[in-house]
């Protein structure tokens, strides 16, 4: 295949217009992806907090939101000119790179929050990340089917490194600090939920994220007094799935958001009580494998901005 063509189709599938779903019903946010349910020891699940999204046709998670979008996908071919005429970063020796920031604010959960609020989010998930479809070797090499899946996992990998290296120009991106901060913020924002302490979980959770996290835990505070989570530390694995860079003013790649896929496997415990104090689901001296995949959002744009939770990721 041609750098040529790899180019052309790079353009096009850039510039493709991006389109939102239509509003879901008044409701949606108050559904639950499913009911507690007792759980045993050694089985991988999704956790306690998980919330239900759906996919649409393009691959947009459905929210709050409808019609046309200003919001444009960043057009990294046209960066990428703009990147090879600016100075280029070294990867080698010198200053250490600085660990993404949280700013100087208020403690939270052991991690600083911003007192200045950061700016709204998108409101929904650019390229929600979903699980490849196995493909072997011979026909990713001599098929037509193979070359073009090729073609498009070279993009998306391509997509991933033009935004990874957009933060570490911008606030000195870290992997290994990055997934510390988010883990971090994984537990605390676990630990509010269990305690059904909504106020505080605003700090870490876009405003839709947060509307939704809200509905949740009164639907579940209806069918149960009080529950007991708690995290086995340290996690089992936690991988960064995707980077995506959403672009307000493609002539400005400061004005943008960025948004990063984790998947945290981790070992948790889950009991739940009546107004008795009886337990009703679970058994907390038993270990749960957890398996999820949370988005993490900031603006590049906002001088005050942090981490934030903006959706949840159900394969």
């Amino acid at each position: 295949m041609s750098l040529a063509r790899l180019g052309q189709s790079l353009v096009r599938r850039l510039h493709r217009p991006l389109h939102l779903p239509p509003p879901p019903p008044p409701d949606h946010y108050a559904t639950v992806s499913r009911p507690f349910a007792p759980i045993h020891a050694n089985t991988c699940v999704r956790g306690f907090a998980s919330l239900t999204y759906n996919y649409n046709g393009g691959g947009v998670i459905s929210g709050k939101f409808g019609g046309p979008s200003h919001v444009h996908a960043a057009q990294v071919l046209e960066l990428v000119v703009l990147l090879n005429h600016a100075r280029p970063m070294s990867s080698g020796a010198g200053a250490a790179p600085k660990p993404p920031s949280l700013s100087e604010g208020v403690s939270f959960g052991g991690y600083k929050v911003a007192l200045k609020a950061d700016m709204p989010s998108p409101g929904f998930v650019f390229e929600p990340y979903r699980v490849p479809e196995p493909i072997p070797l011979w026909k990713r090499l001599f098929t037509p089917s193979g070359w073009s899946r090729t073609k498009e996992d070279a993009i998306l990998q391509f997509m991933n490194a033009f935004t990874v290296s957009r933060l570490r120009k911008k606030i000195g991106y870290n992997k290994k600090q990055f997934q510390e901060q988010a883990f971090n913020i994984y537990k605390e924002v676990n630990k509010l939920i269990a305690r059904g302490d909504i106020p505080s979980l605003q700090k870490a959770l876009t405003d839709d994220m947060h509307f939704t996290v809200k509905n949740e835990i009164r639907k579940r505070q209806s069918k149960w007094k009080s529950v007991h989570w708690e995290l086995v530390e340290p996690s089992v694995s936690i991988r960064t799935l995707r980077a995506r860079m959403i672009s307000l003013d493609k002539n400005d790649l400061n004005k943008a958001y960025v948004q990063l896929t984790l998947e945290f496997i981790t070992k948790q415990k889950f009991e739940a009580y009546n107004s008795k104090r009886e337990v009703v689901s679970g058994d907390k001296s038993k270990e749960v494998l957890v398996k999820d995949i949370w988005v993490f959002e900031r603006s590049l744009f906002h001088p005050g901005a942090y981490w934030r939770v903006c959706a949840r990721i159900t394969l």
